[in-house]
């Protein structure tokens, strides 16, 4: 069986050692130690998933993961850092991150992640063939994409999963756990807090429909509105 691979940056050559030295056994890897050149090297193979260290010299891990998801939407990305910042997290999230593990973590942990956003991104498609109408969007959960006219929007696999969910459920409340374990099989804390980064950017995508909108509600959860 063909070993999935792994795109890899990290400029701790020791921690690089360690960890390719445990992965490969399971997966092919290809290693950077610099961020400029990986980017430059990431369109030159069929990547399965990302793993990306935050603090890299010339383009940092939030640079990369900007560069990725500009032309690969589909992606997992898991973000390594020294750093336990919420903000840094929050921005991980943003930029379409699927997780964030704090150094020092243990490679037995990575390898589990990793083996959870794999089996993730070759799921079945949410809905074979089928396309929602949303405003004046056409939306295509197969292609995590929303089309409008000329206009193309791509979506991470959970905005995708995330707006699915709701028009599956349009016009009726959304317990905020339902929700959270839907997209992530879980609802703790900080899983809550990407969910409210998700709403966030599907607000401002929808933001001049005037007849959509996602409502609070207080101490329960959310509900997609179309009017």
């Amino acid at each position: 069986m063909q070993k999935s691979k792994l795109f890899y940056v990290e400029d701790d050559a020791t921690l690089a050692f360690l960890t390719i030295d445990y992965l490969e056994q399971f997966y092919d890897i290809t290693h950077f130690s610099d961020g400029a050149e990986a980017i430059k090297n990431f369109h030159k193979a069929d990547f399965d998933l990302c793993i990306l260290d935050v603090m890299l010299p010339k383009k940092d891990g939030f640079e990369i993961a900007q560069e990725i998801r500009n032309v690969n939407a589909e992606i997992p990305i898991l973000f390594l850092s020294a750093k336990s910042l919420k903000e840094d997290r929050i921005k991980g999230l943003k930029l379409g991150a699927d997780d964030f593990l704090v150094k020092p973590f243990s490679l037995e942990e990575l390898s589990l992640k990793i083996e959870v956003f794999l089996k993730r991104s070759q799921k079945i498609p949410l809905i074979p063939n089928k396309t929602y109408q949303i405003g004046s969007f056409d939306f295509f959960p197969n292609d995590y994409c929303l089309l409008r006219n000329k206009e193309k929007i791509s979506l991470t696999e959970r905005e995708s999963a995330l707006l699915k969910l709701f028009l599956d459920n349009k016009n009726e409340v959304l317990k905020r756990e339902k929700i959270l374990t839907s997209l992530w099989g879980d609802d703790d804390y900080f899983m809550g807090r990407s969910l409210d980064v998700f709403i966030s950017r599907l607000r401002k995508i929808f933001k001049e429909e005037e007849n959509i909108r996602i409502e609070n509600i207080p101490r329960i959860g959310f509900k997609l509105v179309i009017e």
